[in-house]
């Protein structure tokens, strides 16, 4: 069991959490009420990882600032993935359009799609253009590493290591080799989308 902490102990931990909160925060441009969230969510990881904490080795302060720095890396890569994944900001469809004063909800008819209910950018040729690259550079592959990037489409690398595609470290570094070779096949962001599912 570890030790109980002292009011001071507690006090750091929670001034590192709010401090890493608030820089999370105003990093992605989220909206005020998530603040919060953040803080929480950042508070509960450092102290589920107090049982590594080791006073010989440094203040609880500096502990706090590693694992807050760490948390909020992983949240803001999950951030930008499912930004990335609904093709940017959401918008209000009850934001008045610049021009014409009327909300976007008006102005959209249903054959514009879902995507544009939500008020993102996508354009048509781009992604038809997209697909056909992602074809075309999945097609110079060899049979395993087409299979591994169709397996990545679908699961998480934990999940393919437990299916028998080899090791979670062999697999990290077959993808960092494979996002250099779909590069230079002319694949870019897509493949981090690919990759990232």
């Amino acid at each position: 069991m570890h030790p109980p902490l002292s009011p001071t102990d507690l006090a750091t931990l929670i001034d590192e959490a709010d401090a890493a909160a608030r820089r999370l925060h105003r990093k992605l441009a989220l909206p005020a009420a998530d603040l919060d969230d953040l803080r929480q969510d950042l508070l509960i990881d450092v102290i589920c990882r107090l049982p590594g904490f080791d006073r010989r080795r440094g203040t609880i302060g500096a502990f706090a600032g590693i694992v807050l720095r760490n948390r909020s890396s992983r949240i803001a890569i999950r951030h930008h993935r499912q930004r990335r994944a609904q093709g940017g900001t959401m918008l209000s469809l009850d934001a008045p359009v610049a021009g014409s004063g009327e909300p976007l909800g008006c102005l959209l008819a249903e054959a514009d799609g879902l995507v544009a209910w939500h008020g993102q950018d996508r354009d048509t040729q781009a992604d038809i253009q997209t697909r056909e690259a992602m074809r075309s550079a999945l097609a110079r592959l060899p049979e395993a590493d087409r299979r591994f990037c169709c397996g990545l489409a679908h699961h998480s690398v934990t999940a393919l290591a437990a299916e028998g595609f080899g090791s979670r470290s062999a697999l990290y570094r077959r993808l960092a080799d494979l996002r250099h070779v779909l590069t230079a096949y002319g694949l870019g962001p897509c493949w981090d989308d690919l990759a990232a599912a």
